[in-house]
Order: C-alpha cells, then structure tokens, then sequence
C-alpha cells in the first residue's frame, strides 16, 4: 500500500458484522441470537470492504472481555451477570488483556491462531488492522487465564489496605464492600461481592456506584493520587506503565498495523510519552489513534504524548451533525479548522462510530441523504483519516431495541444481535446485492465515490485547502448557513468543492477571492472545463476574481469540479 494514502477506516463490530440471525429477540443470549466471527471476514468480504475506498478496518471487540455466556468448559472464569452490561457484555469492560474473546472464534480453544489468521487474511487483501487498546479500566473480575510466562496479572501484588500506593495496579476503598445502587444478584443465586470496594472506571472512588455509572469496570492506577489533589508519582515507574507497556508489545507482535486506545485523555499524558515511543522503537510503522473530547489537551496529547491522530468529536463531528440538521449554520465549518490552529491533519475525522447515533436514526437526521454533504466535506476537506462506521454507508438505522441496549439510535455493543443492512449486503458471503433496496445501492454509490476520490486525486490526498466562505457572506445568490464552499490543489489541478445542506436545488454564484488566486497560483480565465468527480459530468465554468461563478447542485449533495490547468 501507498503510505502517502489518505488513511480510511471501516470500524465494523466484530461480533455483529457476520451474524446471519434476522429473527433476533430481545435480549437473546447467544444460542438463541446467534454471534458473527472472525472467521465471517473471508477474503470475499474483506475485498468488498477495500472496495469502499477503505485502506485500514479496525476491528472493535477483539480483546477478551466480561461476557454473561458461560465458557468454563474452556477454563475461562463466568462473570457475575450484575457486573456485566448485556448478555454479550461491553467490549470495553476487558476481562483479559493477552486473550481473544471467545464469542468470535469458531474453534474457541483456538482462538489466538484465529485471530492470528484475520490478521493474516486482511493483509493479503490489501488493508491494515485496528484494534481497541482499553488502558483506563478493566472488568471487575479482570482475571488473565492466558498471562505470558514473565509477567504478573494485574493486581496480583496489590494492598488493598491503602487506598492509594504508586505500587498497586487499582483503587482501593479500604475496609469497604462493593455496594452499588442497583440489584447486585440480576437472577443470580448469590449477589455479587467484592470486599475491598475498588474504584470504578469513570474516576468515582467510592463503593456506591450507581446504574448511570461505568459499574461494570475499575480503574486502573497510572500513580495518580486522585483523592488527594491529583498528585503524580512516576518515579520509580508505576507498575502499571510496565504492565501495560507488556500488554501493547504482545498485541503489537501479532502484526497489527494501529491502536485505537479508549478514553485516552483518562489516562496521563506522561504514561503516553514513555509508552508509545518505546513500541514504536519496535514498530516503527505502528499508529496510536486516541479517543479524546478535551480541546485543551489535543496539543498535550499529540507533541508530548505522541498519538498519531485525534479523534475530532468536540469539532468537527458535533458542527457537521449539527449543520445537517439545520441548527447550525454552515459557517461554524470554518470554525472548526480554525480553531484548531494547525494541527487539523492530525484530526480523524468521523460521522459515525460505536458511541455515537447513526445519521439515519430518528435521534440523528432521520434520513441517511442528509448526511451525504457532511461526508463530502468531512473526508475530503483535508488530507488527515476518515472513518465510518459499518452499515453507514447503508443507511443502518440503529433503531432497533436490542436488550441492555435501548431504541436509542445506537447500533448495540452490549447484545448478541445482527445489523439489517449489513446482512442484506452479506447475504449469507455472497455479496451479490440481491438482498439490497435501490435506496442501499445508491447511498453507497455515493460513499464508495467519495471516499475512493479520497486517494484517486492527488489534490484531496495530499494537496492545500483554500476556504471560500469569508468572500461569500451575505451573497446575493449564496446561502452560507445551508452551502458551504472550497478548494483544494495540487500541482496542476484544482477541485473546487461547493456542499448544499439544503434540500432544495440551488443556483450559486460564488465569489472566488483575489488571494485565492495568489496563494493557490490559479490562472485567472473567463471559461475552464470542468469535470464533475461525483457524476462525471462536464460544465463549462469561469474563474475570474471580479465575476462569481455560477453553479448549480442539486439538495443535499455536493459538486466536486476538476479542473486542470
């Protein structure tokens, strides 16, 4: 692969992707409902997945975590189903950090070498691998039946006496039994019990978590003292840093390509800086991509904690949502680059993912069109990641009630279930399209061209991006709160990107600024040929700074306009 090209992520949620199941029932468990597994990304799919535009899939859930499903015939230790979120259980409430889970594996006791083997099969398609690196927290009854020879399990050498010591791996509430605000039995025979209480994930240091909390996890201790005004005790290095540096390099060892690492910003900035070098030293290649929602800290995190890429949430994602709804104007686009000051091609951008509602959803817009002008400016308005979600680019409407997981616009990651689109995209491994509706096909015409434009043209790979908007405000024929517009160029080639937000087909005539002109080096003419990336289709245009340029794009969608000089 190119490492000049754009980086496209597909997130797909393994244990969803392959489930054939379109009779699931509330709150199944897996025999009932059915699981995908890593076996369900044959060469087939994996190919049909690069044919989006993709270049890396990161596969969410892969770590072995907290599950209701009983594997001790495998030696692997049930989980007390009050402390776990669904039948299936949260992906990030990780039960043990060297194993896979083994709802994904066909042949659980081989599950490693399955894994092993995905990695394998996605290579050869051509695409690199993502996993989930969860370092803020860990399931209640964390337990490593598979913990490498050398190394100790979390906790193992902890005092549960003292609430806080750099030494320990967790908080403690000393001399405290866990008792949370919500039923500790949920049809067990006995209640759940953990004597001393530790600390939950979501930093609450008591032993009285309540439902909305992050119950189903604890924290883990980076050295710092929380209780006592946050200080910090790194030096001698805090066991925690080792363990979990131990943990990136096994992952890293089985040739994974980036991590995608949870709740980053949770965890301090300084366990980054002298984590992700050192497995880079080994990987040299390997990506580090933090979930993060602190503006504040975005510098912190990328120049002294070394993440390749942000998630850009708080930005570029919360405005794009908003715009496509029409409580935003299309102006607070320019904010958003703005605003970050330069490092705008360390952003990942994204309109969907796990923890966010699907564009489709009645919580989102209600309709996947509206979402196709934020996809356009979202993927192509600079040269950093973007990412989808899988069944996006379908139009998924995350309406379903799954279990633990309500009708909330979400697809779940708590239940055994299966994604209607994803499954007529399927049908069964054939990938014939005999299962789609012409609504499907056409939606995803438009985010396979999109995003495979995304590294086809060297301006949006790797060119400069020039925004129209400050010449356009108040224009006698250019609505800034529903269009947006702008360019990108590189070397000899201009594409000139004018985004409609309405639903209605607009006449545009755009200003084109004289600093345009100068700082982008166009030659100024009275009638250029342009190409339509998006339909094919050829206009004659003018690019004078003195006469706007007329346009026409139809509701909710975008023209894309090549031009060569």
């Amino acid at each position: 692969m190119n490492d000049e090209n754009k980086i496209i992520i597909y997130q797909v949620f393994t244990r969803l992707f392959g489930n054939n199941n379109n009779h699931c029932v509330y709150n199944g468990d897996i025999a009932t409902n059915g699981c995908g597994k890593m076996a369900d990304f044959t060469l087939k799919a994996l190919g049909e997945i690069k044919k989006l535009g993709t270049t890396h899939i990161w596969y969410t859930g892969i770590i072995e975590h907290a599950t209701q499903t009983d594997y001790r015939r495998y030696n692997i230790s049930p989980d007390h189903p009050a402390i776990v979120k669904g039948k299936a259980g949260s992906p990030y409430a990780i039960k043990d950090y060297y194993d896979v889970d083994p709802d994904l594996a066909n042949d659980v006791q081989g599950r490693m070498k399955e894994f092993e083997n995905l990695v394998h099969r996605t290579h050869r398609t051509g695409l690199k691998v993502i996993i989930d690196f969860v370092p803020n927290h860990v399931a209640r009854q964390y337990h490593s039946d598979a913990q490498p020879d050398g190394t100790t399990e979390l906790g193992a050498n902890d005092d549960p006496n003292q609430s806080f010591s750099p030494y320990n791996n967790f908080y403690y509430i000393p001399q405290a039994e866990l008792r949370a605000q919500f039923d500790m039995k949920d049809g067990a025979a006995e209640p759940y019990r953990e004597f001393p209480a530790k600390a939950t994930g979501n930093n609450r240091f008591d032993a009285t978590p309540n439902i909305t909390d992050w119950y189903e996890t604890v924290k883990l201790n980076y050295g710092v003292d929380y209780q006592n005004g946050g200080t910090c005790h790194f030096s001698p290095t805090p066991d925690t840093w080792i363990k979990m540096l131990d943990i990136l390099l096994f992952w890293a060892s089985k040739n994974i390509d980036g991590f995608r690492c949870d709740m980053a910003e949770m965890v301090p900035v300084e366990f980054w800086e002298w984590a992700i070098p050192q497995v880079k030293e080994v990987y040299p290649e390997i990506l580090f991509i933090a979930e993060v929602y602190n503006p504040s800290e975005y510098r912190n995190y990328l120049f002294r904690g070394k993440f390749d890429y942000l998630y850009d949430k708080v930005g570029l994602y919360d405005t794009l949502r908003n715009v496509a709804c029409g409580y935003e104007s299309a102006t607070a686009i320019t904010h958003c680059w703005q605003s970050l000051n330069g490092i705008e091609k360390k952003m990942l951008n994204f309109l969907e993912n796990h923890d966010e509602q699907r564009i489709a959803s009645d919580f989102f817009a209600g309709n996947p069109r509206k979402g196709i002008p934020a996809l356009i400016v979202s993927a192509c308005m600079n040269t950093n990641p973007m990412m989808i979600y899988f069944g996006q680019e379908f139009g998924e409407l995350g309406m379903d009630s799954e279990g633990f997981s309500g009708r909330d616009g979400r697809t779940t990651i708590f239940d055994y279930w299966s994604v209607d689109t994803i499954r007529r995209w399927r049908n069964g491994g054939k990938f014939d399209g005999k299962m789609l509706t012409e609504e499907h096909k056409h939606l995803y015409s438009i985010y396979q061209k999109v995003l495979t434009l995304c590294n086809e043209e060297q301006a949006i790979k790797k060119g400069v991006f020039f925004d129209l908007m400050y010449a356009n405000i108040n224009g006698w024929r250019f609505n800034e709160h529903k269009q947006y517009t702008f360019m990108r160029k590189y070397k000899n080639e201009i594409l000139f990107f004018v985004i409609n937000f309405d639903s209605q087909l607009v006449d545009v005539a755009i200003n084109v600024p004289s600093h345009a002109f100068d700082f982008l080096q166009i030659p100024q003419m009275e009638s250029y040929q342009a190409i339509d990336l998006m339909t094919g289709a050829k206009e004659e245009i003018c690019l004078l700074p003195y006469k706007p340029t007329d346009i026409s794009v139809g509701g909710y969608n975008g023209k894309i306009l090549k031009i060569t000089f």
